[in-house]
């Protein structure tokens, strides 16, 4: 992406848009080494993609297949449809959103980004019948140098590895990355029946394959507690053991206790030891807020130390993952953001209309949009605008309504409440104006 941001090399293969001095055929060639190169990339990145992703394309490829039993490609087009679509394709078209750039690209090299992320997106969708996939008819001609089955393949083989969650040991191809270390106090685990279970200050350290804990910092590992074998990482009562910022992580056998430096590390270890583990399949959804000493729990003295847990887990999702998500709430947001940016979006439709009348070379004011199906486009731009002003129409009569209704001096609106006079300001304007 920064190559093609910095040298400007010419990619435009539309006839109608090309420029006196430049090649079609040059063009096509420059644009094809670009998509081919950014192609391999990908398909080469497997490897790299995240635990948590791939435990998430796994699923979404499980219950496509259930769901569509009867398409053999589904394994594949429900994730290629995701990880394409909504994540490569619109990191090339707009790398400055994805943090890859920091301006937003001038329009040629906006243009040729459009183009590769066009092509990546159909060769990462498997289609059948690719070529028809575009309208244009000088991209069906582009795409006949992706034709061969060597890329179907390089797709193939890179979503196997992205959603293959349990069929393979992350470990083995993942190099471990160091997430936090430093020194903290742990209680022994008391390995011995009859061991003193005294509190010792060790180095601790985290990676994403495991959370271990040495003498000093470089030595070896004296315990090593994998992350999938982290059931919980929550806060301990300080009853326990009249100390301070102490936190436990449950692992199936027993529970470490450590206690941190002051409450902002303490946090800042629960936080990230709970990210790193909130998708282990056992994770617990309930715990013991205190300790177990002298033959019971403290908190539900339960005499059973395998007893299960009396309080809901706080630090993080459980396994499953369920969000509550407020419809409401998110409506309000979603109208807010149109409210905010409505003169952006009636600038973009006056685009869309001039693009459809006109097809000729782009007006300065409209190049920073890039309008792939402007009268469609236009159409949607059109029903969002009357929707928020029908909206601030319904807005406005319910504030005039409770205007109406409400009396200076209640305790809706209580005698000094400047919100309220200006109120009263604006619509004995708006009332003046309209006589």
């Amino acid at each position: 992406i920064d190559e093609i941001c910095q040298l400007h090399k010419p990619c435009e293969i539309d006839p109608v848009k090309l420029k006196d001095a430049e090649n079609l055929e040059n063009n096509r060639e420059n644009l094809r080494q670009y998509v081919d190169r950014i192609f391999t990339v990908i398909t080469k990145s497997g490897v790299s993609c995240p635990t948590v992703m791939c435990d998430i394309f796994f699923s979404l490829r499980e219950s496509a297949a259930i769901r569509f039993q009867d398409d053999p490609d589904v394994r594949y087009t429900a994730v290629s449809s995701f990880i394409f679509l909504r994540f490569f394709a619109p990191a090339i078209l707009s790398p400055n959103l994805f943090h890859l750039t920091p301006h937003h690209p001038d329009p040629q090299t906006s243009r040729t980004l459009t183009l590769i992320s066009k092509t990546i997106q159909t060769l990462g969708s498997l289609s059948k019948s690719k070529s028809a996939s575009f309208k244009e008819s000088y991209m069906a001609t582009f795409y006949d140098y992706f034709n061969e089955q060597k890329y179907a393949d390089a797709v193939k083989n890179f979503l196997d590895l992205i959603s293959s969650s349990g069929r393979r040991d992350h470990k083995i191809i993942e190099q471990p990355i160091l997430l936090k270390e430093g020194f903290m106090i742990k209680r022994a685990q008391g390995r011995k029946r009859f061991g003193m279970k005294n509190f010792k200050k060790r180095w601790f350290r985290l990676s994403n394959h495991e959370f271990t804990y040495q003498k000093s910092k470089g030595d070896h590992p004296l315990c090593s507690i994998p992350i999938e074998n982290i059931l919980a990482v929550e806060k301990l009562e300080e009853e326990s053991f009249k100390m301070k910022n102490m936190f436990q992580v449950i692992q199936p056998e027993r529970v470490l206790y450590i206690q941190a430096n002051n409450c902002v590390e303490a946090r800042d270890w629960i936080d990230i030891l709970t990210k790193v583990s909130q998708c282990n399949k056992k994770r617990l959804t309930v715990y013991h807020p205190s300790a177990y000493l002298n033959g019971h729990w403290l908190c539900c003295k339960s005499i059973a130390d395998n007893a299960p847990g009396c309080t809901p887990c706080t630090g993080g999702l459980p396994a499953n993952i369920q969000l509550d998500i407020d419809g409401d709430r998110e409506t309000e947001r979603i109208y807010s953001l149109f409210n905010l940016y409505m003169t952006k979006l009636e600038k973009m439709q006056e685009a869309c209309g001039s693009k459809s009348v006109y097809d000729g070379p782009e007006q300065e004011e409209y190049s920073t949009f890039v309008i792939d199906d402007p009268q469609e486009t236009y159409k949607t731009l059109r029903q969002i605008i009357t929707n928020v002003k029908t909206l601030e129409q319904e807005h406005a009569q319910y504030k005039r309504d409770k205007f109406k209704k409400t009396k200076y001096g209640s305790q809706e609106h209580p005698i000094g409440d400047k919100s309220f006079q200006s109120y009263i300001r604006q619509q004995s304007e708006i009332s003046a104006h309209s006589i």
